[in-house]
């Protein structure tokens, strides 16, 4: 099989760049989203640059380190990527927990942002 399809690298590269945002300073994440951007973080909606980074700069945890087992990108229509994260996350002295996320990256003026992004912990109910 040939070179891997131009969107595996542009998704890999922005999840890489996202994740190090994360763990050394969520403040600078709004450098990644839009003004009209919406984030669903464990089903709270928030929209607009200005309250995602409020949002991800309000957690209480000190460190935070993500492991990425799986990431898998697609292209979609209007010059977008769809990428979907699959891994684990410790935050402080917290146990490991695994998490799912999912990105949707435009092309605007030749900058790769988020448009949407979607997490939630894996944590199941059986009861």
């Amino acid at each position: 099989m040939g070179d891997k399809p131009v969107w595996e690298p542009i998704g890999s590269s922005f999840i890489q760049h996202y994740y190090q945002l994360f763990g050394n300073n969520r403040t600078q994440l709004g450098a990644v989203y839009i003004d009209a951007s919406c984030l669903t973080w464990e089903g709270q909606q928030f929209q607009g640059k200005a309250a995602i980074v409020e949002k991800l700069s309000s957690f209480p945890f000190q460190k935070i380190q993500h492991s990425l087992m799986a990431q898998d990108h697609q292209p979609m229509p209007d010059s977008c990527i769809i990428s979907m994260v699959v891994g684990q996350l410790k935050a402080d002295e917290d146990p490991i927990m695994g998490f799912h996320q999912m990105f949707l990256l435009k092309n605007i003026q030749d900058a790769w942002v988020c448009t949407d992004d979607m997490f939630r912990l894996a944590l199941h109910n059986f009861g």
